[in-house]
C-alpha cells in the first residue's frame, strides 16, 4: 500500500513537472531563448491564482482560463520588446543564447522584486478540494489529482497540436533548423515569437495548478526553473514527448527518494538521475545526435 502511495504521488508530481518543462521546451527548443526568469512566471501565476481565489472567490479552474491567455500576451510582448532586438543582432545561436541569458537574468530580478513588493517573503497557500480520494486503497488529495489530470490534458493537447496541425509542423521545423525552415517559406521569427508566447501560457497553467496543492513564496522561482531545465535536457531539447517522459521519471524519482530514503536527498537524486541520463544519452532521452 505504501508503494502505491509513493507511485501515485510520483505520477502526480511528474505530470506537473512535465507541464512546467513543456513551456521551457517551446521557449528554449523552438525560440532559442534560455529564459532564466521562467520560474518567476510560474510563481507569478501561483500568486495570481491565490489572489483571485482569496479576494474574489474565483476557482483555480477559472483562474487557469484567465491566466493562460494573459500570460500568452505578456510573453509575446516580452519577446517583441526585449528579446526580438537581441535575435536580430545576434550573429549566431551561441551569441543569442548568451545575450538572452543576460537579459532574462535581469528580468528574473524584476519579476521577483515586484512579487516581493506585493506579497513579501512569506509562504502562501489556499485550500481548494483538499479532500482525500482513495485509489487502489491509497488516499490521494483531490486537488492533486485534478491538477495532474489538467496537466496531462494540456500536455496531450499541446503534443497533438504540434504533431497534427500545420502550425505545429511549422513550429517543429523551426525547432529543427530555423534557416532551413525559412527556405521553405516559414517565417521563423514569427513562429519563434508564437512558440515563446505559447510557452508562457503553459508556464502560467503550471503555476496555477501548482498553487492548488503546494505552498509557495516570491523567492522560489529558481527551483521551478532548475527542475524545468533538468527535465528539458533529460528529455531532449525541443522534444515535447521527451519532456513528458522525463517529467514523469523525475516525479517518480523524487517520490521514491522521499518515501524510501530522505526528503533532503531529493535534489541529490534529481542530479544523479540527470547525470546518469546524460552519460548514456548526451542529447537526452529523445534528443537527436548533432543537434
Amino acid at each position: 500500500m505504501f508503494v502505491i502511495d509513493v507511485v501515485l504521488s510520483g505520477l502526480v508530481l511528474g505530470g506537473i513537472y512535465a507541464l512546467i518543462a513543456i513551456g521551457l521546451t517551446l521557449q528554449y527548443g523552438v525560440a532559442r531563448i534560455m529564459n532564466l526568469a521562467y520560474g518567476e512566471f510560474t510563481v507569478a501565476a501561483s500568486f495570481a491564482a491565490y489572489a483571485l481565489f482569496a479576494l474574489a472567490g474565483v476557482s483555480p479552474i477559472l483562474a487557469l482560463a484567465i491566466a493562460m491567455p494573459v500570460s500568452f500576451l505578456a510573453n509575446w510582448l516580452i519577446y517583441q520588446g526585449l528579446l526580438a532586438p537581441l535575435v536580430r543582432r545576434a550573429p549566431d545561436a551561441a551569441a543569442l543564447e548568451v545575450d538572452t541569458i543576460l537579459a532574462t537574468f535581469g528580468l528574473l530580478f524584476i519579476v521577483q522584486g515586484v512579487l516581493l513588493l506585493l506579497f513579501g517573503g512569506t509562504y502562501f497557500s489556499y485550500s481548494y478540494l483538499a479532500v482525500p480520494i482513495r485509489i487502489a486503497g491509497s488516499p490521494v488529495a483531490a486537488n492533486r489529482l485534478l491538477a495532474a489530470a489538467i496537466a496531462a490534458a494540456l500536455a496531450v493537447a499541446l503534443y497533438g497540436a504540434l504533431t497534427r496541425t500545420r502550425i505545429g509542423t511549422a513550429i517543429r521545423a523551426v525547432a529543427a533548423s530555423p534557416s532551413s525552415a525559412s527556405l521553405v517559406g516559414i517565417d521563423a521569427r514569427s513562429y519563434a515569437a508564437f512558440a515563446f508566447a505559447l510557452g508562457g501560457a503553459m508556464v502560467a497553467a503550471s503555476g496555477v495548478l501548482v498553487s492548488m496543492f503546494l505552498t509557495f513564496n516570491a523567492a522560489m522561482g529558481v527551483v521551478f526553473t532548475m527542475k524545468a531545465l533538468i527535465v528539458v535536457i533529460m528529455g531532449g531539447v525541443g522534444n515535447a514527448l521527451g519532456a513528458l517522459v522525463a517529467g514523469l521519471i523525475l516525479g517518480l524519482a523524487e517520490a521514491l527518494a522521499t518515501g524510501f530514503l530522505d526528503p533532503g536527498l531529493t535534489m541529490a537524486v534529481n542530479f544523479a538521475l540527470f547525470l546518469a541520463v546524460l552519460l548514456v544519452r548526451p542529447t537526452g532521452l529523445f534528443g537527436k545526435p548533432g543537434r
